[in-house]
């Protein structure tokens, strides 16, 4: 069996689908956490100070649109938690899919153990997307650029997190719904694009990888020719022995 033959039957079609779920989820989490910046600029304040006057339990006429603002609130919050958490799920599953279809025998653990492991965690998952990219085989040239682009892409996710976990709870005030403002927004829309960048890049490698694997374990057809002269016919024999 040839050796692109090889390539081909042990790896699997880039994951094309899952890159466009990637790329949905962090659309959906953009413009989630965009609303809420919205809401907390506009009205957070004003909340905060409302819903401390009542102690926590608004009641009466007054109160009714306090409740209302609450609500939006809280299902904003919901949505922000629930397209997190879908794209996390979205990218983990297009990076092991990603991982298979360099080698379809590659394990889940490592893609678990790079994102969950505290510490490693900070330096593991960009580490292992590079390992994928170096994997399909990437034209010459290409190596500054991918680095540049997912460095980006880390250090903007890296700012974000330190933005959200560390920055706001030294930040809180008492007037404050959640403290989420326009740093935060900011660096989690270039954190999202860049993301979203890489993903495409490494998807649109690995397809021209496996179709460029592909051509070379297709069998090549080599015509021959003979240089014997063609068989007489049988009218050519019978004019000779007469002559």
């Amino acid at each position: 069996m040839a050796r692109g033959e090889n390539n081909v039957r042990y790896a699997q079609s880039p994951p094309t689908r899952a890159a466009i779920a990637v790329y949905v989820t962090l659309a959906a989490q953009v413009f989630s956490l965009g609303a809420l910046v919205i809401f907390e600029h506009f009205r957070g304040r004003e909340l905060a100070a409302q819903i401390a006057a009542f102690g926590g339990r608004p009641e009466g006429a007054d109160a009714e649109a306090v409740v209302g603002a609450v609500t939006v609130f809280a299902v904003l919050m919901m949505l922000v938690a629930g397209t997190t958490i879908a794209a996390a799920a979205a990218y983990v599953t297009w990076l092991v899919r990603a991982r298979q279809a360099n080698d379809r025998s590659a394990q889940t653990g490592p893609v678990a153990a790079a994102w969950l492991l505290p510490g490693i965690n900070l330096v593991a998952p960009a580490v292992l997307v590079d390992e994928i990219w170096r994997a399909a085989r990437p034209p010459a040239g290409q190596r500054g650029r991918w680095l540049a682009l997912l460095a980006g892409w880390w250090l903007s996710w890296l700012t974000t997190l330190a933005l959200i976990t560390i920055r706001l709870p030294l930040d809180a005030t008492e007037g404050d719904l959640t403290g989420v403002g326009l740093p935060e927004m900011a660096c989690a829309v270039v954190a999202a694009l860049l993301c979203a960048a890489t993903v495409r890049e490494l998807t649109r490698l690995q397809d021209a990888t496996r179709l460029s694997r592909m051509t070379d374990s297709e069998p090549s057809t080599v015509h021959t020719f003979s240089p014997q002269s063609p068989h007489p016919t049988p009218d050519s024999t019978a004019i000779g022995r007469t002559g």
